[in-house]
This record gives C-alpha cells, sequence and structure tokens, in this order.
C-alpha cells in the first residue's frame, strides 16, 4: 500500500530497529573479545547445558553466516553460527545458552512456543497474501472504492495475524535467555562482570524483537483507522 504516513511508520521503526541491530552487533562485537576462564567453547556450552536439563536426543551443529544461530524443533537441532560454536567468549556462551533455552521450552512445551509455532503457516500464508493485496489494492481503490475496502479489509487480517505473530515472539525470546541466564550463573560458566555482560547483550537482542512488534502494532492501527475513515 502506496501511503505517505504508512511508509512514514515503516522509515521511523525501520531506523529505530537498525539502530538497535547496530548497537546489537556492536556489543556482541565487544563481548566476543571477553574471553572465557572455564575455555569452554560455544559448542561445549550448548551441550553441557542441553545434557545437564536432560535433552539427550538434541545436536549441536554449525551454521554459516553470522548471528544466525537457532533451534530448529522439527529436527531437533541447536544451530550455531561458527564464531558462536567455535568462540571462547561471553559473546558465544550467551548465544549458545539462549538457544538452549529454545529446545528447552520445546522440551517443556512451554506454551508460548507452541502457540508461536502453530502460527507459522497461517503467517507465512498472510505475508504471502499481504504481498498479493499491495498492488491489487491500488486497482482495487481506484476502479471499485468498495473493493478497495474489502482488499483492506482483508489487508487488515492478515496483518493482525502477523501483529499477533510478532508479540508472542516476545514471551519466547525473554524466556530462552531467562533459562539461559540462570543456567550460566549456575554453571558457572559466566561469573561476575561476564553473568552482567552476557545478560546486556541477550537484552539487546530482545529490544530488537520488541521494535519489530511495535512496527507491527503501529502499521495494524494505521489500517484500521484509514478503514474507519474510508466507511465514514
Amino acid at each position: 500500500m502506496y501511503d505517505p504516513i504508512l511508509l512514514f511508520i515503516g522509515i521511523v521503526f525501520a531506523g529505530i530497529g537498525m539502530l538497535a541491530s547496530f548497537i546489537l552487533k556492536s556489543k556482541f562485537q565487544n563481548y566476543s573479545a571477553d574471553s572465557l576462564a572455564s575455555g569452554l567453547s560455544g559448542k561445549d556450552i550448548a551441550e553441557q547445558m542441553l545434557n545437564d536439563n536432560g535433552l539427550h536426543d538434541v545436536n549441536v551443529t554449525c551454521v554459516p553466516g553470522s548471528l544466525t544461530d537457532h533451534y530448529n524443533p522439527a529436527n531437533k537441532t541447536v544451530n550455531l553460527s561458527v564464531d558462536v560454536y567455535q568462540g571462547v567468549n561471553t559473546a558465544a556462551a550467551a548465544v549458545a545458552a539462549h538457544e538452549c533455552g529454545h529446545a528447552i521450552q520445546h522440551a517443556r512445551a512451554y506454551p508460548w512456543l507452541q502457540f508461536r509455532s502453530n502460527m507459522v503457516p497461517v503467517v507465512n500464508i498472510s505475508s504471502q497474501i499481504m504481498s498479493w493485496l499491495t498492488f491489487a489494492f491500488a486497482f482495487g481503490a481506484y476502479f471499485a472504492p468498495r473493493m478497495g475496502n474489502s482488499f483492506l479489509t482483508v489487508y487488515i487480517i492478515c496483518q493482525g495475524i502477523v501483529t499477533l505473530f510478532a508479540i508472542a515472539t516476545l514471551p519466547v525470546e525473554v524466556d530462552a535467555s531467562r533459562r539461559a541466564l540462570i543456567w550460566l550463573d549456575s554453571a558457572g560458566v559466566t561469573v561476575g562482570e561476564q553473568q552482567a555482560r552476557a545478560k546486556d547483550a541477550l537484552t539487546w537482542a530482545a529490544y530488537t524483537y520488541f521494535v519489530s512488534a511495535l512496527a507491527s502494532i503501529a502499521t495494524l492501527i494505521y489500517l484500521i483507522m484509514q478503514l474507519n475513515s474510508r466507511r465514514e
């Protein structure tokens, strides 16, 4: 939808998101120079955390890229980027433990993770529909105002689904970080200032999801206001 206000919302939140991402990368770069006294790599930390939580059927693998770390519930793998997999530092410890936090959520049937996972197919379909409607709306709004409103209504429904997914992501990410920090502290992997740095890194990672959720909410509210104004 080629709307100046919608474009402005996108630019503002994209800028905030880029700033948060820049700070996050900067912090991870700094904390990557903070060596762990334990000598454990990200791979070692992930395997130890999984073992301590009784997850013996989850494998730890290495994937290409930077900050491409993720947990795959489909094949039960904790996938760590090269720097995290091989890294012996606070940043690697925080990321590895965070991804294991997701594995623990999966094993414990954490409600928000289950809800978010169930939404993935619907979100993918909604995103595709929104892409089609972006072009269709312009023609529908010009040739048939009522049809344009119908397009906008469907678009709002899809945006609502995407927004709900973004909101559901927040507790999933925050809880994974909470689990990670508790384990890192209890296992003595990060002590003193290193524990505070691990928390700081994971907090900034959460901020990126928070900004994304706010952007999605702002877009949804504006679209609803637009539809209401068209009907008046």
